[in-house]
């Protein structure tokens, strides 16, 4: 009855500084070939992971490396810190959220070593993902830099 009142667009910031990547550039085909969901990538320059929006975190995998997010109506968000990192095993990830808890834009999620990943051999591409994509009608995505909390990476169009 009140459909009018629903918001119908999402601005998702940046959840980690650095420079952002066409999703499929990401060395992984799960995310380059979008099978999981569609999105951005970004290369971080900074390990401190923010929620990119308000919601309720629905899933911080036990390696820390990977945290899921659920937004409004629906949709879902993952935020995937490096390409192969579930291999270390929780090594140079810290996390600072648990699930269940509800964020707000800017509340840190994970503290991320960057260097540490890097020792590893693994890449510290980001990808950041809706896995609910047939709820999303298009999706518009920023190119550039991005700073954690700050930055628009993508404005959403909810069907």
């Amino acid at each position: 009855m009140f459909k009018f009142l629903k918001k119908k667009e999402l601005e998702l910031l940046s959840p980690i500084t650095g420079k952002m990547v066409e999703i499929t550039e990401v060395p992984d085909p799960v995310f380059a070939e979008k099978m999981i969901g569609d999105g951005v990538a970004i290369e971080p320059t900074d390990g401190m992971v923010l929620a990119p929006c308000q919601g309720k975190v629905v899933q911080v995998f036990p390696t820390n490396h990977a945290v899921g997010i659920e937004i409004e109506r629906g949709i879902d968000l993952l935020i995937h810190v490096g390409i192969d990192t579930v291999e270390m095993q929780g090594d140079g990830f810290e996390r600072l959220i648990q699930e269940g808890e509800r964020v707000s834009i800017g509340t840190p999620l994970l503290k991320v070593d960057i260097d540490k990943i890097n020792s590893y051999g693994k890449h510290t591409i980001t990808p950041v993902i809706i896995t609910t994509m047939d709820k999303i009608q298009k999706l518009d995505i920023a190119t550039g830099n991005v700073r954690a909390g700050k930055d628009v990476v993508m404005k959403v169009k909810i069907k």
